[in-house]
Parts: C-alpha cells; sequence; structure tokens
C-alpha cells in the first residue's frame, strides 16, 4: 500500500506475513473485532463528540473514520474491479497530488453523521464478503506488490487498529487487548529489516527474539530462543510501538540489546517514506488531554 503520514498501514513484503500461522476467517475475523469495538465508541458521539481533535494533526475523528471508509472503498475496488483499480493507481503515481489521502478522508467527514457511520458499516460488510469470497490464492493489486486476501486482511487489522487507538486516545479511553494484537506484532516482527533500510542503516545481523504476552494467556513467540537481543512486554504495546503510535519508554516493552534498542526506536509497520514515532509522554499527554475534553 502507498504510505503517507497519517499512517495507512500495509506489509512491505507478502511473505512478512506469516499467512501459514492463521487462515482467512482468523485474519478476517481480527479484522471485524477490531473494526466493531471502534464502532461502539463513535456510534453514540454527539456532533460535537465527532468533532474532536485526534493525534493526527488535522483530522478530527470523523476523518478518522473518514479515511477508514475511503480505504475500504478503494480495497473493494481492487478486488471486484482490477482494471478500474491499476488505472486510478497509474493516475495516482503519475499525479504530483499527495493530498489524495486527506482529501479522501474530509470529503467522507463532511457527510452527514449518520450517513459516514452507515457508509462505514456498510463497506466494511462488502469488504469482508469480499475477502472471504475470493480465491485465497488470487492476488488483489495494490499501489505496491499484488497481495492475497489474507494479507489485505492483515493489513486492514493493522491500520484499523492504529486509527482506533488514535480515536481512543481523542476519547481519553483504553484501547483494550483484542485478536488484532496478532495481526499488528506479526506485521512489526516482519518489519525489522524494512525498517533499518528504509533510514539508510544497515541491518544487524543478530537477531532478534521476541516474546509478548497476548489476549488470552497466549504468547507472541519470534526469532531464536538462544538470541541475545530481545524484544519482550506486552503484545499492545509492541504494536503500539512499531504502528509509531506509543513510545516505548510509554509501555509495557522492554529492548534488550543495542540492535534491539534502536529497532524500537525506528520500527515502522508500514512503508512509504521514514517516519518517527511520538516522543517519551506525547501520547501519554494527548490521551490525559482528550479524558478531560471528552467530559
Amino acid at each position: 500500500m502507498i504510505v503517507f503520514d497519517r499512517g495507512v498501514t500495509t506489509p512491505v513484503c507478502e511473505a512478512q506475513i506469516g499467512e501459514a500461522r492463521m487462515d482467512i476467517d482468523e485474519a478476517v475475523g481480527m479484522l471485524t473485532e477490531i473494526s466493531e469495538l471502534l464502532e461502539t465508541q463513535v456510534a453514540e458521539l454527539s456532533p460535537g463528540g465527532w468533532s474532536l481533535p485526534t493525534p493526527a494533526e488535522g483530522w478530527r475523528i470523523a476523518e478518522q473514520i473518514g479515511h477508514l471508509l475511503w480505504t475500504d472503498e478503494i480495497t473493494l475496488l481492487a478486488i471486484g474491479d482490477q482494471s478500474a483499480f491499476l488505472r486510478l493507481a497509474a493516475e495516482v503515481e503519475a499525479s504530483e497530488d499527495t493530498d489524495s489521502i486527506d482529501r479522501g478522508a474530509r470529503e467522507r467527514a463532511a457527510l452527514p453523521l449518520p450517513e459516514l457511520l452507515a457508509s462505514w458499516r456498510g463497506k466494511r460488510a462488502e469488504l469482508r464478503r469480499a475477502l472471504l469470497g475470493v480465491d485465497p490464492a488470487s492476488k488483489i493489486p495494490w499501489f505496491g506488490p499484488p497481495m492475497r486476501p489474507i494479507t489485505v486482511a492483515t493489513a486492514r487489522t493493522m491500520e484499523t487498529w492504529a486509527h482506533a487507538l488514535d480515536v481512543y486516545d481523542a476519547l481519553g479511553r483504553e484501547l483494550p487487548a483484542t485478536s488484532a494484537l496478532w495481526a499488528v506484532a506479526r506485521l512489526g516482527a516482519r518489519t525489522r529489516g524494512f525498517a533499518f533500510r528504509l533510514n539508510g542503516l544497515p541491518v544487524p545481523e543478530a537477531p532478534v527474539r521476541i516474546e509478548l504476552d497476548m489476549p488470552g494467556g497466549e504468547r507472541f513467540l519470534e526469532g531464536p530462543e538462544e538470541a541475545d537481543e530481545r524484544i519482550t512486554g506486552s503484545g499492545w504495546g509492541f504494536a503500539a510501538v512499531v504502528t509509531q503510535r506509543r513510545n516505548i519508554a510509554d509501555v509495557d516493552l522492554e529492548a534488550i540489546g543495542d540492535g534491539a534498542r534502536e529497532w524500537m526506536r525506528i520500527a515502522q509497520a508500514f512503508a512509504g517514506s521514514p517516519t518517527a514515532g511520538p516522543p517519551p509522554g506525547q501520547r501519554v499527554r494527548w490521551r490525559a488531554a482528550g479524558a478531560r475534553g471528552s467530559k
């Protein structure tokens, strides 16, 4: 996927998803769960609530939902009319317009709120059916390399989780740990080398062991058990760091070893230009301000 500063997320390489560890039903289930959870937070908001600013500069809660709706629409086009999508992708690539992501979010955020919510709900349902109905071995075109349906579902889950955290922060609420953390952790773990290359840095030769506490008492384990470099802590904290929504200093996560610490400094589980996560305390302060402002 093309990625802009707002955080449209995608795997860098399809092989990085770890598809053998879950099937399409599980992947779509994760996307459905986090989407429905986010909907519970915005469905009863007053017009003033939809206008609350979020940590994404210039985006209110309405733009966050408008962006998710826009991305669902584009994804459905890629699945249902590949020729039309490829024409769109060619136009985007040839254009010097860098505002298409923001414009898509703004246009949908300008809809009457009941229409915005109903449209988002409807497109999510369409996308769910489309992902479950397409051949799992097929390739869906995108702005980057084409992806299998399970990869699309995993990327959409990560994006929705990241934007859900933006909304929860704006409301001053704590985003619960859900199955979506598995999707974000998989992408985060498999984009380690990408993060270093994106920042013009050599990828450390020493492997990293990742041990994360996940929902339901399960654990996410990645990398050699004997590795000296390690990332340990909560799956929620890891997800927040690799989506650049939290600084590692503000979550239950520990990086052991120079290479692991450097990785957590530059971690970026989405493609595009290198961007920096928040400094220590910034998003924590934002959430606290949201708690006061949403009362």
